[in-house]
């Protein structure tokens, strides 16, 4: 698992019960809900109260490498992928998310494996075949977006998600993943992932067809 999504993923599992969680920044204490913050010189993330939030609520705050998170998860109706699009990844398991990194111009994907979140870059033709079958991708923030594809289920799904709601995904994965293929509790804890993000956007109106 790549480091800062190690540290995240232990922060989210080790914070005692009962005990209040402090801005990163400015050592306020922060709600149980709040927004983080992202260095994408080192990919780390923060825990940011709502004053903080606004300091870096525009690109060139902070010198230009921290930028907050600050969108909603968002289903993608009607996304096209079939699998020789998915075999072009070389993602071995059905599901993984995908982050585009502004620096660079490159995207990465990550997906579960028995020692951890594996990380892999995806080759540029292949993530621009699937933009061009789904426009609403270049709308994707870069850094702070990422495109999450579920394909464990009998049909193919599709979200834009905050950066932090992958990492909840990961700290989940880590906290509940036995063996080799993960055991039932891990897949049951997915399940249940997807069923809020579900439940979220027939509640928020998530679902997106315009873009």
């Amino acid at each position: 698992m790549p480091s800062t999504l190690r540290e995240f993923a232990h922060r989210r599992t080790r914070t005692p019960t009962g005990s209040a969680q402090r801005c990163d920044l400015c050592s306020d204490e922060l709600a149980d809900q709040h927004r983080h913050v992202l260095n994408t010189e080192t990919g780390a993330l923060s825990c940011a109260c709502p004053a903080c939030g606004v300091l870096f609520d525009h690109h060139a705050a902070g010198g230009g490498h921290y930028r907050l998170i600050r969108s909603r998860p968002r289903l993608l109706a009607e996304f096209e992928l079939d699998d020789v699009q998915w075999a072009s990844f070389g993602i071995p398991v059905g599901l993984a998310f995908f982050v585009h990194r502004d620096a660079d111009d490159r995207v990465t994907a990550f997906y579960p494996n028995p020692v951890g979140t594996m990380r892999s870059d995806v080759d540029a033709d292949s993530w621009r075949r699937l933009v061009a079958a789904n426009p609403r991708l270049s709308a994707m923030d870069s850094d702070v977006e990422a495109l999450l594809i579920d394909r464990l289920h009998d049909v193919t799904s599709a979200w834009l998600l905050p950066l932090d709601e992958c990492y909840r995904l990961v700290a989940l994965l880590r906290t509940h993943w036995r063996g080799f293929s993960g055991g039932s509790e891990v897949w049951r804890q997915v399940d249940e992932y997807f069923a809020r993000l579900r439940e979220g956007g027939s509640r928020g109106g998530t679902h997106d067809r315009s873009r």
